[in-house]
């Protein structure tokens, strides 16, 4: 970002240059991931994919969390199938994936700090030539998980548009949950900011053309390894209004 500016954002070499140098004029949404960005979940999935893969005498302690950080239920599945050479279904395994995950989201995943305020200053944003700054949720989380934690935190309300992995065929690093999250807003891609934690889901967002800061959670990341994939790299949500106003 700007010299002296509390967002350490980097534009790496062979990048675009800052959001407000070019794009504040055409900047319409921002589409949130929820695993990670929103929801404080990362530490919990992988006690999720442990219950997971106890039903089928594996005893899984994250050795792969990086392997299938915010990755589609589908691939991290297949994954694990391989890794552990398993025999079942993936459809079962997706299945049985997205009810244990269900229940964590229900009853004991919480917010990061700030998502609330974030989220309300995001909505006082009036960019130019529209009347609001639009705001999404694309996740590769189920609708049954994403949804009932929108909702058990007091967030639906905040999103015009929440896509999740169960409506598309291909998810990240696929394009295709972010060029729903768009079409479903109805802008184009270059009108949509993305707001990602993993390497997978920034793949995506730049597959969709659109513009990508990166939360990287530094618990499970070195956030370095984002600067050459990222538009820009920053600490905490807490700097995305600022982002989005630009100076």
């Amino acid at each position: 970002m700007l010299s002296g500016s509390p967002i350490e954002a980097k534009v790496c070499e062979g990048q675009r240059p800052p959001l407000q140098h070019n794009m504040s004029q055409s900047l319409r949404a921002v589409i949130f991931d929820l695993d990670g960005v929103l929801a404080d979940s990362e530490p919990w999935w992988n006690k999720i994919d442990a219950q997971l893969l106890a039903k089928y005498g594996v005893t899984y302690r994250g050795e792969y969390h990086r392997n299938v950080l915010g990755v589609s239920y589908r691939l991290a599945v297949e994954f694990y199938k391989k890794a552990f050479n398993l025999s079942a279904s993936t459809e079962e395994m997706m299945r049985r994936r997205g009810e244990i995950a269900t229940d964590f989201f229900a009853n004991r995943i919480d917010l990061f700090p700030n998502v609330k305020a974030v989220l309300e200053e995001l909505h006082q944003i009036r960019p130019p030539g529209s009347d609001k700054l639009h705001l999404a949720v694309a996740t590769s989380s189920v609708s049954a998980s994403a949804r009932t934690f929108l909702d058990r935190h007091e967030l639906t309300a905040f999103f015009d548009v929440i896509v999740t992995g169960d409506e598309i065929e291909r998810g990240k690093p696929h394009p295709d949950i972010y060029l729903r999250a768009a079409e479903k807003l109805g802008l184009i891609a270059d009108a949509c900011l993305v707001i990602e934690d993993a390497l997978s889901g920034i793949a995506a967002a730049k597959a969709a053309k659109m513009r990508v800061a990166a939360v990287p959670d530094t618990r499970f990341v070195n956030p370095h390894e984002y600067e050459k994939e990222a538009d820009y790299v920053l600490r905490s949500l807490s700097e995305i209004p600022l982002l989005v106003r630009g100076p």
